[in-house]
């Protein structure tokens, strides 16, 4: 799948929203990938899951793990092409945390996957996880990579779309954001 392909692929779902919007980072953008809107079906699901699969599989980790909630269905979906465990990292107080009974065995190799990364909080949680645990992060993949690749996990990451996306602190905004109604379309 080409960069143009998977950009296609949400302009299609509507998932590529333009405005003023505050990303879970605390940024603010003109731009908003609403992953959910396009992997609410599931061709579009399978095909961006088996694109990112593709990239990934030289990897060989053994379990795919995702930060709960943007990572969840194109997680499974990755597992599933993959034909590996998938596990997922829920917030607990505040925080990522494994709950529900799973469970990281030590030496176990990990693929981290993600919707949308802008500043890699989330991802970086979800390996700190793996590693407390004594697991291995074989590498990181996501759908759309906001930092064009600045983002840097300390594995190899993998992204379907890598761009950059203007972003602003609160207190730094351009007249014309400034002036449109700030929305937080992401989860909290």
């Amino acid at each position: 799948m080409t960069t143009e392909e998977a950009l296609q692929a949400f302009r299609d779902a509507g998932a590529l929203l333009e405005g003023h919007f505050i990303l879970r980072s605390g940024l603010h953008s003109r731009q908003f990938f609403q992953c959910a809107l396009a992997l609410q079906q599931m061709p579009v699901v399978e095909r961006l899951g088996a694109a990112l699969a593709a990239k990934v599989r030289p990897l060989g980790a053994a379990t795919v793990i995702a930060p709960a909630m943007g990572g969840l269905v194109i997680g499974q979906e990755v597992a599933r092409q993959l034909g590996v465990r998938f596990i997922f990292a829920e917030k607990e107080e505040g925080r990522l945390a494994l709950r529900r009974g799973f469970k990281i065995a030590a030496g176990e190799r990990f693929l981290v996957v993600e919707d949308v990364v802008t500043k890699g909080g989330r991802v970086q949680e979800t390996i700190e996880i793996v590693r407390a645990a004594q697991g291995r992060v074989a590498g990181v993949a996501v759908l759309v990579d906001r930092s064009d690749g600045t983002v840097d996990f300390g594995v190899p990451t993998f992204s379907l779309l890598r761009i950059q996306v203007e972003t602003f602190p609160a207190d730094q905004l351009p007249p014309d954001l400034a002036a449109l109604p700030a929305v937080k379309p992401g989860s909290k």
